[in-house]
C-alpha cells in the first residue's frame, strides 16, 4: 500500500505526507520523525483490541515551527506545495476521507468541488504572525501530479 501513501519533498525536505482514503495496514504506524512538533500516526486494530486508558502527562516542550494536518471530509481539492522561499515546487488532488499532513514549506489550496476540512495544528494562534501570504501559482504553470 506504499501507493496510498505519498511524500512530497524538495531536495530533501518533507513538504507533505498525504495518507489516502484507501490506506490500510494492521498495526500502528508512524509517519514522521519522533522529533517533530507533531505527530502523524494511523492504526488498524482488530475488533476487541484495547488501547488501556490512559493520560497525557503534561510535559514542557519548545515549538517554533507549526505543522498542520488537514483530513478531508468532503469535496476534492487541489492542494499546492512550495518550498520555504514559496518557490512553486507541485499540485496534487486530495479528496473524501484523504489526510494530508504539512511540516515544512507553502501550502495553497484550490475547491474544485464544495467541500469541508478540518484542520489540526499547535496552538495558541497566533493571528498577527503565524503565517506569510503570498501569491498562488499561476494556473498555466500548474504540475498537477497524480
Amino acid at each position: 500500500m506504499v501507493k496510498d501513501i505519498i511524500r512530497i519533498t524538495n531536495k530533501g525536505r518533507l513538504l507533505a505526507i498525504i495518507i489516502k482514503a484507501k490506506f490500510k495496514q494492521d498495526g500502528l504506524k508512524f509517519f514522521v520523525p519522533n522529533e517533530y512538533p507533531q505527530q502523524l500516526a494511523y492504526m488498524g486494530r482488530p475488533k476487541g483490541y484495547v488501547i488501556n486508558s490512559h493520560i497525557h502527562n503534561p510535559v514542557s516542550r519548545s515549538i517554533n515551527i507549526t505543522q498542520e494536518t488537514l483530513f478531508i471530509r468532503s469535496g476534492k481539492v487541489r492542494v499546492d506545495f512550495y518550498d520555504e522561499k514559496k518557490h512553486y515546487i507541485e499540485s496534487r488532488i486530495v479528496q473524501q476521507g484523504d489526510v494530508v499532513f504539512l511540516p515544512f514549506g507553502g501550502h495553497g489550496f484550490e475547491f474544485m468541488k464544495d467541500g469541508e476540512i478540518i484542520e489540526v495544528k499547535q496552538g495558541p494562534f497566533l493571528k498577527k504572525i503565524q503565517s506569510v501570504k503570498f501569491e498562488p501559482v499561476k494556473k498555466e504553470k500548474l504540475k498537477l501530479k497524480k
